[in-house]
């Protein structure tokens, strides 16, 4: 009679086990895809381990291995965040130039020809005497052409004793601020969003 009870008893588990754990679903491959892709839309900083948890809860049990490789085939990486990169310049208050060549703006203006494609323009002004003394156009301006532009305007008019631009990524380039420790020109950043402070431009 105990045996009886005990092997009755072991009966009832195992039929409750299969009525409360979920079970493994055969689900094709394109369906696993789709609950991957939404799961990850929803959940953008989860990794695949994170994601194949809540696909197991949907009994949707899938070999970490066939998971990775449906992961990285969707194109679903977790994307590292980088430091945003830090200027080197100073953001000091400076004072008003009052001679030639002491402090030269840098600014960037952009439009577009008629058929859609843009262009940038580059402007250097002497903050003490307001002359325009370039304007650079181009498709494409990068940190180097920057310092070939400046090498070149400091040969007919003299070099600046410093020079003030905003937080671009052109301006803030390894090649300017090289070229700005090689000559010894100062170099002078703007405060983020407050363009006034480089009005001269």
């Amino acid at each position: 009679l105990g045996k009886s009870r005990l092997l009755h008893q072991n009966l009832l588990i195992e039929s409750a086990e299969k009525i409360l754990l979920p079970h493994p679903l055969n689900h094709g491959e394109d369906y696993l895809r789709k609950r991957l892709r939404e799961l990850a839309n929803d959940r953008r900083r989860f990794g695949y381990r994170r994601l194949g948890i809540l696909l197991a809860r949907e009994g949707l049990v899938v070999n970490h291995k066939k998971l990775f490789r449906l992961y990285r085939e969707e194109g679903l990486a977790v994307h590292c965040r980088r430091s945003r990169k830090r200027a080197l310049g100073t953001r000091r208050p400076i004072l008003v130039p009052d001679r030639v060549n002491q402090r030269w703006s840098l600014d960037f203006v952009s439009d577009a020809f008629a058929d859609g494609q843009r262009y940038r323009v580059l402007c250097i002004v002497d903050d003490y005497t307001r002359e325009a003394l370039a304007t650079v156009v181009d498709r494409s301006l990068s940190g180097a052409r920057m310092t070939r532009e400046l090498d070149d305007l400091i040969s007919r008019r003299g070099q600046p004793n410093m020079i003030v631009s905003d937080n671009g990524t052109e301006m803030t380039s390894h090649a300017v601020l090289r070229w700005c420790q090689d000559t010894g020109v100062g170099c002078h950043y703007i405060a983020p969003g407050k363009p006034m402070q480089n009005a001269f431009v």
